[in-house]
């Protein structure tokens, strides 16, 4: 990375940062199954084109999971707003990229890449050091509504406990196949219940009249609902 240029993506703790990475390596390869399987239904429940799970490395972003922009499988650290979003406890958003760009990062590629929004959550370790992000992306400007805040937070939660998870299988820390079963099972039956959701918001055409947004704060509702039950069962049974 070019640190002389964008000295502001480096945190104090970027050491620590980097170690509690260490464990997460094993998921390194771009588009894993389970993370673009998680992210279309992310896309879909936040009508946008585009989301994202990555991990932060010291160099570069690999996009683990992704959902509407398949050119990018992992891009150097100064080039994706999601090494800013690991740098902040709360939501990162940028809500018009062009008439307000993100200046801790090389500006040029969210233009050549025709992005208008980007709303990114920070996935932390057990022990609180930002790993990557969860984001959503829009081709136009826009802002989250604080019900999609609140939901983009809970999914993060629910991105972090897959990505303990997945590495738990990745390295044989879960030896158990009875313990594995009930695993997937909770993923699959959890996923698939927020997979509905976010098709009923698929077909959200009416228009933008109070009942319609009543509708539509419902189902987020709902999708946070889930989301928080299924990163409480993955807690528990992760132990």
């Amino acid at each position: 990375m070019n640190t002389t240029q964008y000295p502001g993506l480096l945190p104090s703790y970027e050491h620590e940062r980097l170690a509690a990475l260490q464990p997460y390596q094993v998921l390194g390869t771009p588009g894993q199954e389970v993370f673009n399987d998680f992210v279309s239904i992310v896309a879909k429940l936040f009508d946008m084109p585009i989301a994202l799970v990555s991990l932060v490395r010291a160099d570069d972003v690999v996009f683990i999971g992704q959902e509407g922009l398949p050119e990018a499988l992992s891009v150097p650290r100064e080039d994706s707003m999601c090494s800013v979003a690991i740098l902040s406890h709360d939501l990162t958003e940028f809500r018009d990229v062009v008439a307000a760009p993100c200046t801790l990062v090389n500006p040029y590629v969210a233009q050549q890449l025709h992005l208008g929004f980007y709303a990114g959550q920070a996935l932390r370790s057990p022990e609180g050091q930002p790993l990557g992000s969860l984001c959503v992306i829009d081709r136009r400007p826009r802002q989250l509504t604080p019900s999609e805040g609140k939901l983009l937070k809970d999914l993060a939660q629910v991105a972090q406990e897959l990505l303990r998870l997945q590495a738990a299988l990745a390295t044989g820390l879960i030896v158990s196949e009875e313990l594995r079963t009930r695993l997937d099972a909770t993923v699959q039956q959890s996923l698939t219940r927020l997979a509905t959701l976010a098709e009923l918001r698929q077909w959200e055409t009416a228009p933008d009249t109070a009942d319609t947004q009543r509708y539509v704060e419902s189902r987020l509702d709902e999708a946070r609902f889930l989301a928080q039950t299924l990163n409480r069962e993955l807690k528990a049974l992760l132990g």
